[in-house]
């Protein structure tokens, strides 16, 4: 069959090639693939997983063989595949604890987008209670950042969105931000949660705009650049402000499941901002890193 693997060096990060079939544990479905979702960090850091490897943590697609055991889904489940290892080839061996079943009424392509981004987004704001708080997202023009602007709003926060540049501005506050931003500085609020996907200089703003008792979950480090606090930056009186880091690998169905709940509800969308065929994943990962895409990329397998 057919599948993306890793590749090092200048052919990089993927490529196609033809790998071994899959052969399920007895704990594990057996899923025919039809979308995969990209993810910007196991792109950018594909030196982590050998070369060669099947890679692609993100899916949706139909359970073509259940689990031997009798766990997870039956036969002809839609299913969206989260945080699962080697997702993206036509047919994937996969855990139960990695799938959610796509209720009817939600696109296929549009539960390939969940996994991870949002996942990780759903997870950090379930830290604390969110009504009524401040939460600032930052660089919610991307997938996670997507996600978390509409999951803090729907539970109750102000939700403040800063992006990179006012072209990625669009569409945020139709998903529930408050204000949107470019620039910290533009706001004196003090936020009780922020979820950073960017790092280097912006989570120094972010501590001098933390409220007392507030924590920055960092999720991400887009930038690629070093943070680094002038003297002094750190003490303080008052309720204790934190900065933690985020790094949940525990099973994903019962997250996916929340989730595409409230996307068969229409309280939740998709941030889709490409989709194609998979034959054009080297244009869609130059969009990616180029930072044209705003919210996700799905690419259909055909």
């Amino acid at each position: 069959m057919r599948a993306l693997v890793v590749a090092h060096g200048d052919a990089g990060p993927i490529r196609f090639a033809e790998v071994d079939e899959p052969v399920p544990s007895a704990g594990e479905a057996l899923v025919e693939i039809r979308h995969i979702g990209l993810n910007f960090g196991e792109l950018n850091y594909v030196h982590q997983w050998p070369a060669g490897a099947v890679h692609g943590h993100d899916a949706a697609g139909v359970v073509v063989r259940a689990a031997s055991d009798g766990s997870g889904p039956p036969e002809g489940t839609r299913v969206a595949v989260g945080m699962a290892p080697h997702a993206w080839a036509e047919r994937a061996a996969v855990s139960p604890a990695s799938l959610g079943t796509v209720p009817e009424g939600v696109d296929l392509a549009d539960a390939a987008a969940l996994g991870i981004a949002g996942v990780t987004a759903l997870r950090v704001l379930r830290k604390r209670s969110l009504l009524a708080r401040n939460v600032l997202v930052t660089g919610a023009s991307g997938g996670v950042g997507h996600f978390a602007v509409q999951l803090a709003a729907l539970a109750g926060a102000r939700v403040t969105a800063l992006v990179g540049s006012p072209d990625r501005a669009a569409g945020l506050r139709e998903l529930g931000a408050y204000e949107v931003l470019t620039d910290l500085a533009e706001t004196g609020n003090r936020f009780d949660l922020v979820l950073d996907t960017v790092g280097g200089p912006l989570v120094a703003q972010a501590w001098r705009s933390l409220a007392e008792g507030g924590t920055i979950h960092l999720v991400g480090y887009s930038s690629g650049q070093e943070t680094t606090f002038p003297p002094g930056t750190l003490f303080g009186f008052g309720e204790p402000r934190s900065i933690v880091t985020f790094g949940d690998m525990t099973p994903t169905s019962g997250d996916l499941t929340d989730l595409l709940g409230l996307m068969a509800a229409g309280r939740l969308s998709a941030p889709v901002g490409l989709r194609g065929d998979w034959q054009e994943v080297d244009d869609a990962v130059r969009a990616l890193f180029a930072r044209k895409v705003h919210g996700k990329v799905v690419l259909d397998v055909a």
